[in-house]
């Protein structure tokens, strides 16, 4: 494996990119305020798993088929993109029953929720080409360890980290909900905000050309 300062800036990076306002938090908040707190830990969970998917296609260089076809790199962002503006509009429409921060989800709502994310986190290559980016700057290659398997053990260590902070996010984001359920108004109106920010992160993700 790399040197201690390597990994020492190995985990401040990480921890810089995990905390930094992006699009899994964002999306992680929406499902938490729209609806409620077991939806947001069932979507963090879905990203977690959905994660290793880019974790091992970058470990054996799959990811790097991104790089040099960027026509698939463009059909996969515009399919998650799509998909994440079909959530936005189906979470808008769908009420939760019970209306409270920790409603207690019926199975097949939770086994969505974590296969939609799952879906999301995979249909997403710029996760991909970030563990491309990423990972190679603190792979030794001379270490004892392989270099696949280093690249798996360092992304897992991403993974944690990146969940951590979906994690922090569910909780606050469901703090903000438990105040506001009180209200049937503002039940409407967090699922309107969560249903819009799904729509916005996919217009997003399906139009930005980087």
């Amino acid at each position: 494996m790399a040197s201690t300062d390597t990994l020492l800036a190995f985990a401040l990076a990480a921890l810089l990119f995990a905390y930094m306002p992006g699009p899994a938090l964002l999306y992680t908040a929406a499902q938490t305020i729209s609806r409620g707190r077991n939806a947001g830990f069932w979507a963090a969970f879905g990203i977690h798993l959905g994660c290793y998917v880019h974790v091992f296609a970058a470990a054996f260089g799959l990811s790097a088929i991104f790089v040099a076809v960027p026509t698939l790199y463009a059909a996969l962002k515009l399919v998650g993109g799509l998909y994440l503006i079909w959530l936005g509009f189906q979470m808008i429409r769908t009420r939760v029953a019970g209306g409270e921060a920790d409603v207690v989800l019926p199975q097949k709502t939770a086994r969505r929720s974590f296969l939609d994310s799952v879906l999301v986190e995979v249909l997403n290559p710029k996760v991909a080409l970030f563990f491309v980016a990423f990972l190679p700057q603190f792979v030794a290659p001379e270490g004892s360890l392989p270099i696949w398997l280093q690249f798996i053990i360092l992304g897992t260590a991403v993974n944690f980290t990146f969940t951590s902070a979906d994690l922090l996010v569910v909780m606050f984001a469901s703090t903000i909900k438990q105040r506001l359920a009180r209200s049937s108004r503002w039940q409407e109106l967090t699922r309107w905000v969560g249903g819009t920010m799904l729509v916005g992160l996919g217009v997003k993700l399906a139009a930005d050309r980087g």
